[in-house]
């Protein structure tokens, strides 16, 4: 599953994370803010991703014989985009964490003896038979890193042992989004009971009545002027600076949060779910995501093998291929760290790995694209970009924490 060995040290995972975040001098603060940022996010980040893949592959057009190359993060994207059929994914990324989650999960997928176990598994992950089974199915068959990794002993135990605690109440998301269950009871507000509402109107109402409120609080208007408040979402330094576009930070967290709590229906939104219950639903097979729904399950399975994962960087990788062999690009958010030199060279690696017509699609913190003014116009000439599809698709996504999502197509 995996060609490179994971490191397990989480100084050495920090030394990746930092070559791809740190754009100043340690001696500065923003230099500081960013090195804290590569500790905190060396860690498991991500149990669920939080980009939306029923846009990603509406924009990507997935085809039998396609090369998909994505970053990995939570891996729950990566499953998804096989339900499309392409013919062979490269999964990457630099955190050792998120390779050992992607592992697991593609090793649960194939050799777990039925859905109900691989259901039972990740969707409430709280069960104990799931450390049975690890231990007696599936930790075997792991790349010898990433079972130390699950293996590796901390003040709660092994750390496989979180699939029995559900381990999305932990990860720096998970954590995050308890800190935020934590503030809202301290007001007295019960966010779980959004989820008790029946209409897109009853969602919007909850939200105006209950939670939109805290954003106002004094406390918490200047705890969202500091980037540190913002590190449990993975967002660095310089994202939050994309991420306000001049405007006060508790604002631009309410806007967002408005259109995830009453954008979507609730029975289609596991990304609400998680977010207000920290748990996706018994009852409502489609606010699972598109991995963990019955529907797909034998599929995924025969499918499993097409993926490929690596703990690199996607610039490092594209560079790698072929000439003209990759079809299409998932970039998530990761662009917003990037130094004008990294994206150069991660676009000018695109251009080379990409056939004409390849498309590639990323998310931004704020509502621009980044590329325009920072890489190099004989790069961007080689791209169109589709701003029809991003805006329509940006409308789609019920993650609803981006501002921008894009497409660009590789011209001829």
């Amino acid at each position: 599953m995996t060609d490179l060995p994971i490191a397990s040290g989480r100084l050495k995972n920090m030394a990746s994370i930092g070559q791809a975040i740190h754009q100043n001098k340690v001696v500065t603060k923003q230099g500081l803010l960013e090195r804290l940022f590569s500790l905190v996010f060396s860690g498991l980040v991500y149990p669920q991703i939080w980009e939306d893949p029923v846009p990603d592959m509406e924009a990507l057009d997935l085809k039998p014989d396609s090369h998909l190359v994505t970053i990995a993060s939570g891996g729950c994207n990566v499953l998804a985009y096989l339900t499309a059929n392409p013919s062979a994914i490269t999964a990457v990324d630099l955190n050792s964490a998120h390779i050992a989650l992607n592992e697991l999960k593609l090793a649960a997928l194939r050799y777990l003896p039925a859905y109900e176990d691989f259901r039972r598994f990740f969707q409430h992950a709280d069960n104990e038979a799931n450390i049975e089974q690890y231990d007696r199915l599936l930790a075997p068959l792991l790349s010898e890193s990433t079972r130390a990794y699950w293996d590796e002993a901390g003040l709660g135990g092994r750390r496989i042992s979180l699939f029995s605690k559900n381990i999305y109440r932990y990860g720096l998301l998970g954590k995050w989004i308890g800190v935020g269950h934590f503030v809202a009871k301290l007001h007295r507000i019960d966010l779980a009971g959004l989820l008790k509402s029946d209409t897109l109107e009853e969602q919007e109402a909850y939200f105006e009545q209950q939670i939109a409120p805290i954003f106002q609080k004094r406390l918490i208007r200047f705890l969202c002027d500091s980037p540190l408040s913002l590190y449990g979402l993975g967002i660095p330094p310089a994202q939050y600076e994309a991420l306000a576009e001049g405007r006060p930070m508790a604002d631009v967290l309410c806007e967002r949060t408005r259109r995830l709590a009453a954008g979507f229906p609730l029975k289609d939104n596991y990304f609400a779910w998680q977010a207000f219950d920290r748990a996706y639903p018994d009852d409502h097979e489609s606010a699972l995501p598109i991995y963990l729904q019955p529907a797909h399950f034998e599929t995924l399975r025969q499918r499993a093998d097409r993926i490929r994962l690596q703990r690199r960087s996607v610039t490092e990788v594209l560079r790698g291929q072929p000439r003209a062999s990759v079809d299409a690009v998932v970039l998530l958010d990761a662009q917003d760290w990037m130094t004008d030199e990294q994206l150069n060279d991660l676009w000018q690696a695109i251009v080379i790995a990409c056939q004409p017509g390849a498309r590639i699609v990323f998310r931004t913190a704020g509502c621009a694209s980044v590329l325009p003014g920072r890489i190099s116009a004989e790069i961007l000439g080689r791209f169109d970009y589709d701003r029809d599809m991003s805006e329509a698709m940006l409308a789609k996504d019920r993650s609803a924490i981006y501002g921008g999502f894009h497409l660009y197509r590789r011209r001829a």
